[in-house]
């Protein structure tokens, strides 16, 4: 099973990819802003390595896609696991579990998106880990309106080793 193959999948037109100006390469979406990232909030906590020694291994959902339950700053959060996005995408009420207290002129960067522009705003995460995969200060955004669930993007998936995927499980790589 290739990337193409899973990121054909996604439910979601309006989450086909979520891009910011972050040099991942090519993406559907695009910052409409060419600043390099420069997170409106950041995440507290000392850097660390990149990721850690522990593999995670997501099972194929009954949907079809890759759901995984991520630590996010040290909360659960549930994600589709998305190639396609350039970077991890939350939705505004994920985002206010996490503790980011965001006001309107927060969403100051616009996103292109496959159901036209919305606005978002640049966070950095401390730390994502996915049974075990983690990865330190993580870049994101957060969608103001109409992403149904939070993406795990490249700005995540970028960082691992290594992404195998088989019809029935993904296993990620620190």
């Amino acid at each position: 099973m290739s990337f193409s193959d899973l990121q054909s999948g996604v439910p979601f037109a309006l989450a086909l990819s979520i891009a910011a100006a972050l040099g991942y390469g090519a993406s559907q979406l695009r910052d409409a802003d060419s600043l390099p990232f420069t997170p409106a909030l950041m995440a507290t906590g000392a850097p660390t390595p990149a990721a850690s020694a522990r593999p995670a291994q997501i099972s194929r959902a009954a949907d079809g896609h890759y759901w995984a339950e991520a630590d996010i700053n040290g909360r659960a959060v549930r994600v589709l696991v998305d190639t396609g996005a350039t970077v991890v995408a939350l939705t505004r009420d994920d985002a206010l579990r996490l503790g980011f207290m965001l006001e309107s002129d927060d969403f100051d960067h616009t996103v292109v998106t496959a159901n036209g522009e919305g606005r978002a705003a640049r966070i950095e995460l401390a730390h994502v880990a996915v049974a075990g995969a983690r990865v330190e200060r993580v870049q994101a955004l957060v969608v103001e309106r109409g992403l149904p669930a939070s993406l795990l993007g490249m700005s995540y998936l970028g960082r691992l080793s290594r992404i195998e995927a088989t019809p029935q499980s993904l296993t990620l790589r620190p």
